[in-house]
C-alpha cells in the first residue's frame, strides 16, 4: 500500500462497490480478496480491495462460479492434501460380514490374520447353524 492511497472502512468500501458488507467478509473468508490493510475495530481497506471486488463482480456477469474466479485471480486457497490413495483386502466372512485389511502387511501379521478370520468365520457358521436349529425347533 502507498501513502497516497485512501484508506475506506467496510462500509465505505461496500457502498463504492455496490455490495452489501456481508458479500465482502465473504470473498475475504473465501479469499477472493484480501483481508483489510489494518485489521482491528478500525479495519481500513484500499483501492486495491476495491479493484479486486470489481475484478470479481465483472467476472461473476460473465458466468463464473466463486471457485473458477479465484483460481483466476490467484487467491484460490490451498486445499489441504488427500492422503495417498491405499490397497485394501476385502474378506467376506458371512453374507453380512465383511472385513476390511490394509494390503502389504508383513508375511507373518498375514498368517495371523488368517488364522483370527478363520477362527472368526468359524465361530459366525456354528452361530448361523444355532440360530437355525432354534428357528426349526419353536
Amino acid at each position: 500500500m502507498s501513502g497516497r492511497d485512501k484508506l475506506f472502512t467496510l462500509q465505505e468500501l461496500a457502498a463504492e462497490a455496490g455490495l452489501p458488507a456481508r458479500t465482502i467478509r465473504f470473498y475475504i473468508a473465501r479469499g477472493l480478496v484480501p483481508g483489510p490493510a489494518q485489521a482491528g475495530r478500525g479495519a481500513a481497506y484500499t483501492s486495491e480491495h476495491l479493484a479486486r471486488l470489481h475484478a470479481v463482480k465483472k467476472l461473476q456477469a460473465k458466468g463464473l462460479m466463486l471457485a473458477e474466479i479465484a483460481r483466476q485471480l490467484g487467491g484460490e486457497r490451498p486445499v489441504a492434501g488427500l492422503p495417498e490413495p491405499s490397497t485394501w483386502w476385502s474378506y467376506p466372512l458371512q453374507e453380512d460380514v465383511v472385513v476390511w485389511v490394509r494390503a502389504g502387511l508383513s508375511p507373518w501379521r498375514t498368517r495371523q490374520l488368517r488364522s483370527a478370520l478363520a477362527e472368526m468365520a468359524s465361530r459366525l457358521g456354528a452361530a448361523d447353524q444355532e440360530e437355525r436349529e432354534n428357528d426349526g425347533n419353536d
